[in-house]
């Protein structure tokens, strides 16, 4: 029997600025950077981003985050980069300064770990960290305190392997994408290890969906059906995907003007249809 009734009413968020108080501290300095103009390329992030992570550093947050190194170390450190843009598009956006505190608690966890999986290797994009993160955060989250099912430790480890390998091909490519048809499976079992909705079963669908909305400027390989976004996704879940999606969308495109305004446009237009699909 699932620990349910603890699971849905402790709220509680282990603090994401407590956890790593050098972390958000580096990052709201980055936003004080660039507000006043002393941030203004890609060039300009990557170098206070290598000087803020020293080789000790980078040691001190693979003991705390098993996987940061890895993530780290593709391609120039340019996943490292982006997620650091991430967090600096985030501490700025008016999607996410007013959201509530609990939900702004959530997205930094989620803004910290959707990328933990990522690998860039021959200038192919990694379709399929998303699920790969999900497993990794999993693992994860117990550790910074957030609380599990009494069936956590008995499924974990299973429910990694069949996330892991949910993973398919679609017709005339070789790369990989994310196999939809298992995502039910893949968030029963998120629901049997944390609860219903609970603060890791949400941080959790976050990174697992935060490539699976069918956006027009960077459409994923294999988004979900209007059916599926139906089926999955709720009024908890979706809040926190706009602001992801539109997070992302600021992680590659902060220093292109043009750019991050049109893809901010296009986020907000099509999580607005969802909204329409979902709750009318």
């Amino acid at each position: 029997m699932y620990n349910l009734t603890i699971m849905k009413n402790n709220r509680e968020i282990p603090s994401f600025d407590e956890q790593f108080p050098d972390l958000n501290e580096f990052i709201l300095k980055l936003v004080d950077g660039y507000n006043a103009g002393k941030i203004n390329s890609w060039d300009d992030l990557q170098k206070l981003v290598n000087a803020f992570f020293t080789s000790a550093r980078m040691e001190q947050m693979e003991s705390i985050l098993p996987g940061w190194q890895k993530m780290a170390s593709y391609a120039d450190r340019v996943t490292l980069v982006h997620v650091l843009c991430v967090f600096l598009g985030l501490y700025m956006m008016p999607e996410f300064l007013s959201m509530t505190p609990y939900q702004q608690g959530l997205m930094k966890w989620v803004v910290l770990l959707h990328d933990l999986e990522k690998e860039v290797k021959n200038g192919k994009r990694d379709h399929v960290h998303a699920f790969r993160s999900a497993v990794t955060a999993a693992k994860l989250l117990p550790k910074f305190g957030f609380v599990t099912t009494l069936e956590y430790q008995t499924i974990l480890d299973l429910w990694g392997e069949f996330t892991r390998s949910a993973t398919t091909q679609l017709d005339g490519s070789s790369n990989e994408v994310q196999d939809n048809h298992k995502i039910p499976e893949i968030l029963s079992g998120i629901e049997n290890m944390f609860g219903h909705n609970t603060p890791p079963a949400l941080i959790l669908k976050t990174v697992l969906f935060h490539l699976s909305v069918n956006m027009n400027q960077w459409p994923p390989p294999n988004p979900l059906t209007a059916d599926e976004t139906q089926r999955y996704f709720d009024r908890d879940i979706l809040p926190l995907l706009r602001v992801m999606n539109l997070g992302d969308g600021e992680g590659w495109a902060m220093f292109e003007p043009e750019t991050r305004k049109s893809q901010r446009l296009d986020t907000i237009h099509v999580f607005d249809e969802l909204e329409n699909l979902i709750f009318t």
